[in-house]
């Protein structure tokens, strides 16, 4: 799901995670982006956030993909942690498919952004443990359950 390599470089596999990434929310079906959010990008870039190290998300390898999952867990990451901190710590892959690459980060990264100032709530279709958030206030990350089932 993960791979850790020299000089403090975080990479996730998507495929490593699925190879066939679902919808956008858990009650949509299998392997959705909320889940994948929740159980390995939140807790990945916090990781290379505190280490200030760079985290590398590759796209490359699943049947492909639904926008809306790639939506959902890109633009939670943006949620919690906010665009200058992803932007500098996050680089997205993908050979097979950059198309994707340019959505996440010029649509994306920047609807999710207007949400976030606009604290516009993402939906959460089930109660998930506790995830990462940037406090701006404190400039510190905190551990909590942001937000129940809504």
């Amino acid at each position: 799901m993960y791979r850790y390599m020299e000089k403090q470089k975080f990479i996730i596999v998507i495929s490593d995670y699925s190879t066939s990434p679902g919808p956008r929310y858990c009650y949509q079906g299998d392997d959705s982006g909320e889940d994948f959010y929740h159980k390995v990008l939140n807790q990945k870039f916090k990781e290379a956030f505190e280490q200030k190290s760079e985290l590398e998300v590759n796209l490359d390898g699943p049947d492909g993909y639904a926008s809306s999952f790639l939506d959902e867990a890109f633009g939670n990451l943006i949620f919690d942690f906010g665009l200058e901190n992803v932007q500098s710590r996050v680089k997205i892959v993908s050979n097979e498919e950059p198309e994707w690459i340019e959505m996440i980060e010029k649509e994306t990264y920047v609807q999710w952004e207007q949400r976030r100032a606009e604290t516009k709530i993402p939906k959460k279709t089930i109660n998930h443990e506790e995830w990462w958030r940037y406090n701006f206030a404190t400039n510190s990350i905190e551990k909590r359950r942001w937000i129940d089932k809504n």
